[in-house]
């Protein structure tokens, strides 16, 4: 059975009235589908190549979008010279998993190996960018493989923490009793589908009352159901080391200043504590999801600033360089499928 693609699954247009139209997906931007077969899993990868490009920025989403949802990162970063690669995490997007594989621990083990998988692709650094729920993926994955020259999120936050967790959560008895009654009744509860629009305060995704309840309806993303195994491991995943030890990459955190999901308090107190260089830049109006102005554009001003900070010298294209929408090899390096 053929593996499914964007084609066949339209909802993400949808998002795309809400962006700014500069960075919306036309037949020009729009990102070229391949498959990655990892651990029995076929992890569905979104691409926007471009071969001078010095770096690889690999986009994670959180626990309400999937790959194609983050295309406005990286239409943005293509315009400006700059490679994407966004995975749809196992469970989200067209990327399947089982129930029972299903935990965070998968999603920070999919980004590590994602990483080598590009490095061995070719020898273009990489840096992680992580949009919500992402921006601590990133974190996590960026100590665990050591291995990115890196770190931008739009939010930090540490979910272990009592403040996290209530913020969290959509009603403050879950984020109280709710998670603390998973962790105690785990082989009880660990397969028990829960709905994330429910569980987390979906409806703050953006201030914009349609996106948000377009993505919580989306079964993709924000309206996928989830075991409520992957919430307690999200929520209690130790980092391979914590803030204070952190010296990996540089880090850039671009916080939402009018986030009603995440409290830019609990951001700004991980970050605190991180030791690696830094930088925290707040986006005027934008939301959780940012899509608002000025925000975006401080946004893409910061990222850009950022990148250009990391001294990479830009590429030579090679002629071997497969990086044509119109070009098909059954086979990607480390088992990358590009679909048709």
């Amino acid at each position: 059975m053929p593996l499914p693609t964007y084609a066949d699954h339209l909802t993400w247009r949808r998002y795309q009235d809400f962006f700014p139209v500069g960075m919306r997906c036309t037949p020009a931007s729009q990102p070229i589908e391949s498959y990655w077969r990892w651990r029995g899993l076929d992890v569905h990868l979104d691409r926007l190549a471009v071969p001078t490009s010095p770096v690889k920025v690999i986009v994670l989403h959180g626990a309400g979008a999937y790959g194609r949802v983050m295309a406005p990162a990286a239409v943005t970063a293509q315009r400006h010279g700059y490679e994407t690669v966004a995975p749809d995490l196992p469970g989200y997007g067209l990327t399947r998993v089982p129930r029972r594989r299903m935990t965070y621990d998968l999603w920070i083990d999919c980004v590590c190996d994602l990483i080598d998988a590009e490095l061995a692709r070719d020898p273009r650094p990489v840096v992680l960018f992580g949009v919500s729920l992402g921006g601590l993926l990133a974190y996590q994955a960026a100590a665990r493989a050591r291995r990115v020259v890196g770190l931008i999120a739009t939010t930090l936050a540490d979910p272990r923490e009592d403040a996290v967790r209530r913020d969290f959560a959509r009603h403050p008895l879950l984020g109280r009793a709710g998670l603390w009654l998973l962790s105690k009744l785990a082989p009880l509860t660990d397969g028990v589908p829960l709905p994330m629009a429910y569980i987390s305060k979906m409806n703050r995704l953006s201030n914009r009352r349609e996106l948000s309840a377009l993505a919580a309806s989306d079964r993709l993303g924000g309206g996928s159901w989830v075991p409520a195994r992957f919430l307690r491991t999200m929520m209690t995943t130790a980092p391979a080391c914590e803030p204070e030890a952190f010296d990996v990459c540089p880090v850039l955190l671009a916080h939402p200043g009018v986030d009603r999901m995440t409290d830019i308090a609990l951001s700004r107190r991980f970050f605190e504590r991180l030791a690696a260089p830094k930088r925290m830049v707040v986006l005027d109006g934008a939301s959780h999801m940012p899509t608002e102005q000025p925000g975006v554009d401080q946004l893409a001003a910061a990222v850009l600033e950022f990148m250009a900070a990391l001294n990479l010298p830009r590429r030579a294209a090679s002629e071997t360089d497969d990086l044509s929408p119109v070009h098909q090899r059954p086979l990607l390096p480390h088992g990358m499928r590009r679909l048709g």
